[in-house]
């Protein structure tokens, strides 16, 4: 049985952007192979909550190797994407400059395969927003499919 929704997209104009790529790559320090955040589409205006894009490509390094001939986006990837996305929120939130790391990742649920070609709906909602720690929910959907779902825990290092 799929988990509702974390939050409604019937309001979001799913073609927006909010913060691009490079306003990203300010808050955010992942870099080439290792960011999976393309861009934000959405996010509520207190910053607890937001709706971002991992556009899944074939050039990508996991690609040959996971799984030759039919490649999969590996759920620690996908769990990744969250938690960037969930960094630039608690960044947006904070205004914190510092590093964040994750401490956590729980309750981690794959229903669906992502492949190259699919476009990575991210939604993430706090959970707990402390002057050094957070935690998000975070969900995944390609088209109407939820794909993931996930819980990560991060603190200010």
């Amino acid at each position: 049985m799929a988990s509702e929704l974390l939050f409604d997209l019937a309001g979001i104009d799913l073609n927006a952007v909010h913060a691009s790529v490079d306003e990203i790559g300010r808050i955010n320090p992942q870099s080439g192979h290792m960011r999976h955040l393309d861009h934000v589409i959405w996010a509520a205006p207190d910053y607890t909550a937001a709706l971002g894009v991992k556009q899944v490509r074939d050039d990508e390094f996991w690609v040959p190797g996971h799984i030759p001939g039919r490649p999969l986006l590996p759920g620690v990837l996908m769990i990744e994407a969250a938690a960037q996305l969930s960094s630039y929120l608690y960044k947006m939130r904070s205004g914190e400059s510092r590093f964040l790391g994750f401490t956590h990742c729980d309750d981690s649920v794959f229903r669906g395969q992502v492949v190259p070609g699919d476009r990575l709906l991210l939604l993430v909602r706090e959970i707990h927003f402390g002057r050094r720690r957070f935690s998000c929910r975070g969900q995944g959907l390609v088209g109407e499919r939820l794909v993931f779902e996930t819980s990560v825990t991060g603190m200010v290092l």
